[in-house]
């Protein structure tokens, strides 16, 4: 009984040691590839734009190695679904077991498709299994590019010879980036230029909903009259266009000149004695010029006054005469001297102008030296001739 009772117990030990010795056995033997495709995107779900191109980033993974072949399904009408890989279209791609393959999933939608939810199916053919990856694509209409441009102010006054400059802004209200050209339109001799940055130019980029400030320049004609001019300020990008009305208000200004009634700048001038000396001060300008004041600048010791000394007005494309009486010092030396004579308004304009003045001595001085020497000419004679004789 008690031998019965100990096989028994072995017998059970045995058995025991035999079950649990299996698991462990089955542990090592190789694990076997199950097969399976992992077919998916980031973002499977988008909104695109019609006539847009869109390119979806795919990524497939193979529990095996295998050659795994694309193509897509419920493609809508009129739409084009192309694989790329490494920059070109691609039909199949083999994949490493456990590693991942990114590709391009470009997805073109014609021009004229409808706003409405699109559904499509990309799909992953292998040796050994298959998956799909659903997309839903969403066209919005988009909103037509535009482009603002403005100023503040529009209207800028000065004289003539005044840059007028405009501070205006460009703004790309659209979600696409555009190259925008500038151009103008002005007046006949009006020139016109833009600048951005301290630079001039004639066009910029603008990112997505950019703005940028650039400032409009406008240089009248130099013989402009007074008055209000209209530019108009261009900007295009694409189909894109926006214009700008500016104004340039001319305010005018008078411009003097000194001359004399024969065009000549030089005189004759006795030393100590008074020279009249007749001068025109023209108003070439487009406004008249008022209380005209005439100053000199001599060589010292003369003395200059005019006649009138201040004129009250000179009509645009007017002129009016004064008399110079300018004397040279008593002891002025015979020779070139110059003199200079300034006209200057009340509105800020002047204007100068050198003249060339010879100094000649008297012609009393002259004469008496001719006496002189005929007087000591004739003492000569007479004492020749008298000494002569003895």
């Amino acid at each position: 009984m008690k031998r019965s009772w100990i096989s028994s117990m072995l017998l059970v030990g045995m058995l025991l040691a035999l079950l649990s010795a299996m698991p462990v056995a089955a542990q090592e033997e190789p694990p076997v590839a199950q097969p399976g495709l992992d077919f998916f995107t980031t973002f499977p779900s988008q909104v695109i734009g019609a006539d847009d191109v869109t390119t979806l980033s795919v990524k497939l993974r193979s529990n095996t190695s295998q050659v795994v072949r694309l193509e897509s399904r419920e493609v809508p009408e009129g739409w084009t679904v192309t694989f790329r890989g490494s920059g070109r279209q691609v039909k199949s791609v083999y994949v490493e077991a456990g590693e991942t393959v990114s590709l391009d999933l470009r997805i073109e939608v014609p021009a004229n498709t409808q706003a409405e939810t699109y559904r499509l199916v990309a799909a992953a053919r292998g040796e050994d299994s298959s998956a799909e990856l659903p997309l839903e694509l969403t066209v919005e209409t988009q909103a037509p590019t535009t482009i603002s441009l403005d100023a503040s102010p529009s209207a800028v006054s000065g004289a003539p010879d005044t840059t007028f400059r405009y501070e205006a802004t460009l703004e790309n209200e659209s979600n696409e980036e555009l190259t925008v050209n500038l151009a103008a339109d002005a007046p006949a001799g009006f020139r016109t230029a833009f600048e951005m940055g301290g630079e001039q130019v004639t066009g910029l980029s603008l990112g997505p909903n950019q703005s940028r400030n650039i400032v409009v320049e406008v240089v009248p004609a130099t013989d402009v009259a007074a008055g209000t001019y209209p530019i108009t300020v261009r900007a295009q990008g694409g189909d894109a266009e926006a214009s700008l009305e500016l104004k340039a208000e001319v305010t005018g200004q008078p411009k003097l000149t000194l001359t004399t009634p024969d065009g000549r700048l030089s005189r004759e001038a006795q030393a100590g004695k008074e020279t009249p000396l007749k001068i025109l001060v023209q108003n070439t300008g487009s406004v008249p010029a008022r209380q005209v004041e005439l100053k000199s600048t001599a060589p010292s010791g003369w003395t200059v006054e005019f006649e009138p000394k201040e004129i009250a007005e000179i009509p645009a494309g007017g002129q009016a005469e004064a008399t110079v009486r300018l004397q040279p010092a008593e002891k002025a030396v015979a020779g070139d001297y110059e003199i200079t004579l300034r006209a200057s308004s009340d509105e800020g304009e002047s204007t100068s102008e050198d003249f060339r003045i010879t100094v000649v001595t008297s012609t009393l001085w002259g004469v008496v030296g001719i006496g002189l020497i005929a007087v000591a000419v004739g003492v000569v004679a007479i004492a020749v001739v008298r000494f002569g004789r003895r």
